[in-house]
């Protein structure tokens, strides 16, 4: 419409008239550059402003405007917490032109003791985890921790320099005056626009030694300064392994090293064995080992592992418990974990840290070095401020003392003065004043007058001077300003200071006869095999009830858990992924995996009981039932019964099942011993409470099935009962006259009336007798006489029988005496001073190059 009447009256002969244009100003800018321009503007923001730590107090501009909020708000120590939110909008409104979600982030890191070495904030509440965040900033509270105090102390003297808020209302410093090297001691992480920090923390006592000896030898070496500077001291304990990189990161601010965790090998059931994790690698929580050894043995890379269990609290700790299958070695397990796992993590490091606006990488050295010349920069700025603030008092208290000369005119020179200026000018005539002078004395009330004495104001003015003495004699002398200096952080590091928490490891070290299997490995050496060798070993079961596992076939001697004379009830021999059975008094036999039972150490050729575990951790038992022995199964096994009964098992037991029956018993019948009879000239013995002995070949009995109930072994009278049964192989029952021919003939040991407990009865008596003196009779026989009753006496309370030689103790495993000379078969015994409760040998039947002498055995004894 507007164009078609532009156009008629255009036609109609009229000029047509201007349109009004605004003035444009469009110029032409390249893109690239306008990129690059903008690009290296906000680059430079990122690295000044938000990502990068300052040199020297080691922090970015939001933790240090924490501190300093927080200190401006008085929230010390030893005052109350507050809101974390509300520290958060301090900070935010006033300092911070960022998100409170950043604020609260940094607030956070800054309190958590396993980020950084020395906390600064003290968090109340809920501040997260290595595996969790912190609960939301109106939930939890928050002042400064006392390592804070170091950090902000002397900021109102001077000793930094303060610059404009983002909105130019509030000033902030630039940089705190740090009392300790903060950045080395608590490190720093960051992502800034083409480049990164990631700095470790150190051990704050060794990297003040580090800097107080730069301050005494400022041409140290790097060397020199490692002496003190091991390497980094991590919040979370661990290890580092291998030094190369450390040193590397330490003289040009780049390098790398490996965090291991701490793990123990431990017993953590009778039957199991685990790995302990008590500290992990820096920055690594246990829910994420956890997920990586789920997702590790799922994969097929781990295995061994059974069960993983977190039993971290507040009161104890980090503990991680790493259940292993039975048979698989612990050190080779550990090494597919370091490997697969977080318990091994590598740590680099990127020292880039500002030094003067600008990024720079740094070495220890460097970092000491700029964090020296910044101390030393705030002591003499804050010497240079107290030398002021003595000299002005000095000057007020000698103005003071002039007037105090006459007190009577000053006060009528003020009185009869016009006004302040007449009075001043007057006061500064009358008595030589500056009007600095002037104007304190008639800023004075008269009621403080009243607290001056001249005296007071002498003594005032001498330490005064004292004081301004002191403060040049510092400022004349670089010496005695790095002596301030470096007591001051020696101070420090007395107040804040703790042990080193991680383990230094160098290679050489992980190369020696004593490193784990993993390390080994590292050094160039053999790994350890995975499962448990099968190598040939015994499992024994002594008198005190102890199973233990021996490392090979090595001869073995008795020893005990508190006693070495403890003896043995069991001897068999098996291999390491073998199994036995353990029978129980009402039948049972319990199928037991050796490789479950404590192994003695390999290069002992006497196990040590000490290593052991009960054997009823082994074999759950029943109300009023008791274990018997420990047999092998792969052989014919003879088992005998209170009430007489005999009975040879074919070894055909169940494959499925792990406890079974080894024999049917009658009512108020129990077994009372089993022992392997392969040979049918193998001897079976039985011994009554009455004092009967019967023994014979085992050819007599023939081989039954588990199921079966045994036949008749040993007639037995009606109040009488078996107390012993025992298997003699073949060759060692002989008579005592033909004693030499048999190495460890079989002996017969009979303890009667001993087991009164009335105060004063006597402990009984003992007998050891050849077994070959007592006559073979037939099976299902009553024997015969084996014990002789002294008067008083009227049972046998203890019976044994076995190669010899025969060990006796209490049921503690105490050594108790045995007579040194064989007694008649039908004789009565010794009388003993002290109560025998447990019989049993002295070694393995097997290992007749191990036996010692029967009078060895009671010299042991005897002691």
């Amino acid at each position: 419409m507007t164009a078609r009447s532009t156009r008629s009256r255009s036609a109609g002969g009229d000029a047509p008239q201007p349109v009004p244009v605004e003035q444009e100003n469009i110029v032409d800018v390249d893109v690239a550059q306008e990129m690059e321009g903008s690009f290296l503007e906000y680059a430079y923001s990122v690295i000044y402003s938000r990502a990068l730590p300052d040199a020297r107090d080691g922090l970015k501009p939001v933790q240090r405007r924490i501190l300093f909020m927080m200190s401006q708000m008085g929230l010390r120590p030893d005052k109350g917490h507050v809101k974390s939110a509300r520290v958060v909008g301090e900070v935010m409104g006033k300092l911070h032109p960022h998100g409170d979600g950043a604020i609260y982030d940094a607030m956070v890191r800054m309190a958590q003791p396993f980020s950084l070495r020395l906390p600064v904030v003290d968090g109340h509440g809920n501040f997260g985890s290595l595996d969790d965040g912190p609960a939301a900033p109106r939930y939890t509270e928050a002042r400064m921790a006392p390592a804070a105090l170091a950090m902000t102390a002397d900021l109102d003297e001077d000793t930094v320099d303060f610059v404009p808020n983002y909105d130019n209302q509030f000033t902030q410093p630039g940089v705190l005056p740090s009392a300790y090297p903060n950045l080395l001691v608590n490190g720093a992480s960051g992502i800034a626009v083409g480049m990164a920090t990631n700095m470790a923390p150190h051990n704050l006592r060794e990297v003040v030694a580090a800097a107080r000896h730069l301050l005494g030898h400022p041409d140290a070496e790097l060397a020199d300064l490692m002496e003190h500077v091991p390497g980094p001291d991590l919040p979370s304990g661990g290890r580092i392994v291998g030094l190369d990189g450390v040193k590397d990161a330490y003289a040009t601010g780049r390098g790398s090293f490996r965090m291991r965790a701490t793990v123990a090998v431990e017993q953590v059931t009778a039957r199991k064995t685990g790995l302990v994790v008590t500290e992990l690698p820096y920055g690594v929580g246990p829910e994420k080992v956890i997920e990586r050894i789920k997702d590790g043995v799922n994969a097929k890379k781990i295995t061994g592992i059974s069960d993983v269990v977190d039993l971290t609290d507040r009161k104890n700790g980090l503990k991680l418990v790493i259940e292993l299958k039975s048979g698989f070695n612990p050190q080779a397990v550990l090494a597919a974990l370091y490997k697969h796992t977080p318990l091994e993590e590598t740590f680099g490091i990127n020292n880039v840290a500002l030094v003067d606006g600008q990024p720079q990488t740094l070495g220890l050295k460097e970092l000491l070095q700029v964090y020296v010349d910044h101390r030393l920069s705030v002591v003499r700025r804050r010497t240079e401020y107290r030398l002021g603030k003595k000299r002005d008092r000095l000057h007020l208290v000698e103005g003071l003392l002039l007037a105090l000369v006459d007190i009577d005119e000053v006060i009528e020179i003020i009185r009869t003065s016009d006004d302040a200026a007449a009075a001043r000018t007057r006061l500064m005539q009358v008595f030589d004043l500056t009007e600095v002078q002037s104007n304190h004395i008639l800023e004075l009330r008269l009621r403080q007058l009243t607290r001056f004495s001249r005296i007071e104001l002498e003594a005032e003015r001498d330490e005064l001077a004292a004081a301004i003495a002191e403060l040049e004699a510092i400022l004349a002398s670089d010496a005695r300003l790095r002596e301030v200096v470096s007591g001051e952080l020696a101070d420090v590091a007395a107040e804040y200071g703790d042990d080193r928490r991680t383990r230094l490891l160098d290679a050489e070290n992980l190369a020696s006869p004593t490193a784990s299997a993993p390390a080994a490995k590292e050094a160039g050496a053999v790994a350890s095999p995975m499962m448990v060798a099968d190598t040939p070993c015994w499992v024994l079961l002594s008198t005190a009830g102890r199973l233990l596992r021996t490392a090979d076939r090595t001869p073995i001697a008795p020893v005990g858990r508190r006693h070495k004379h403890d003896s043995y009830t069991s001897v068999v021999p098996t291999t390491a992924r073998g199994e036995i059975g353990a029978l129980t008094s009402a039948g049972r036999l319990h199928r037991l995996q050796v490789v479950d039972i404590p192994a003695a150490a390999e290069a002992s050729a006497s196990p040590a009981m000490a290593e052991s575990v009960p054997a009823k951790e082994f074999v759950p038992l029943e109300r009023g039932e008791s274990l018997v022995a420990l047999v092998p199964l792969d052989a014919v096994l003879a088992i005998g019964t209170a009430r007489g009964v005999v009975k040879r098992v074919r070894p055909q037991w169940p494959l499925n099942r792990d406890v079974f029956e080894a024999i049917t018993l009658k009512d108020r019948d129990a077994v009372v011993g089993a022992a392997p009879a392969v040979q049918d000239e193998d001897h079976l013995v039985f011994v009554t409470a009455a004092g009967q002995l019967l023994h014979y070949e085992a050819s007599l009995v023939r081989p039954q099935g588990p199921s079966a109930g045994g036949m008749a072994g040993m007639r037995v009278a009606d109040k009488d009962t078996v107390l012993a049964f025992a298997v003699a192989p073949a060759g060692t029952v002989v008579p005592e006259a033909e004693l030499s021919s048999s190495e460890r003939p079989a002996v017969v040991v009979t303890v009667a009336d001993g087991q009164s407990d009335l105060l004063g009865s006597a402990p009984g008596s003992v007998k050891v007798t050849p077994l070959g003196e007592y006559p073979t009779k037939g099976r299902g026989t009553a024997g015969v006489r084996a014990h002789r009753m002294l008067k008083g006496e009227n049972a046998v309370v203890l019976a044994w029988a076995g190669a010899s030689p025969a060990l006796a103790a209490s049921k503690a495993g105490v050594a108790r005496a045995l007579p040194t000379e064989f007694g008649r078969r039908d004789g009565s015994g010794v009388p003993v001073d002290q109560r025998i409760e447990a019989i049993g040998s002295g070694a393995s039947p097997i290992l007749v190059a191990a036996a010692p002498q029967a009078d060895d055995a009671v010299e042991v004894s005897a002691e």
